[in-house]
């Protein structure tokens, strides 16, 4: 259970045990959480009234060792990970322009959500990029079951937001699009062992 737990914490970044109970469908990840802290590891600690664990630089490198040692056809996560690419470059454009819409005076003007062909347009991107995200997250998870359900939550976000709830496009602080990507993102990074400035 220890390398389900560490990849828990890197995916999440800082996050309380309920919560990384949670990613997985795990019981009992107190005492692995205690173990991995003792190992050097994972840490918690507390600021501006929460808590939570993080992984050390030793936590990740466990990590990325146990995750090796799960893979066992490490072409087929590359091949859709080149897949994964320029839907990527397209996620990042659209919670760009769901963010900002220029104006003929500012071209960092915010988006006030106040045109809906702009943000009806946003919303189609992010409905092409949910299209093609079924076959990515159905093949990961042929190789590797722990990439089950990315493909859903992103589907359950993008409802909420074409329902007019505009935070989970790009929130972080619910399970949005953007997170929803972000985390697949990392999750793909980690398993081939690359680093973010390498996928660019």
């Amino acid at each position: 259970m220890m390398h389900l737990v560490l990849h828990a914490v890197r995916l999440l970044g800082f996050a309380d045990t309920q919560a990384i109970a949670r990613r997985f469908e795990l019981q009992g990840v107190e005492d692995t959480l205690k173990d991995a802290e003792a190992r050097g590891w994972a840490t918690y600690s507390s600021f501006a009234g929460t808590s939570g664990w993080s992984l050390t630089e030793a936590g990740r490198t466990e990590n990325e060792r146990l995750l090796k040692a799960e893979l066992t056809d490490v072409d087929a996560v590359r091949e859709v990970y080149a897949e994964f690419l320029p839907l990527n470059g397209m996620l990042q454009q659209a919670c760009t322009d769901w963010q900002l819409r220029p104006t003929p005076t500012d071209p960092l003007a915010a988006n006030d959500h106040t045109d809906p062909e702009w943000d009806t347009g946003v919303l189609h991107e992010l409905k092409v990029i949910d299209g093609a995200l079924g076959s990515i997250a159905r093949r990961l998870t042929e190789v590797l079951p722990r990439f089950g359900g990315y493909d859903r939550r992103f589907s359950q976000a993008l409802a909420r937001a074409t329902a007019g709830e505009t935070a989970w496009v790009d929130r972080s602080d619910v399970d949005s699009c953007h997170r929803v990507w972000f985390e697949l993102h990392e999750d793909l990074l980690a398993t081939l062992n690359l680093h973010r400035c390498d996928s660019m």
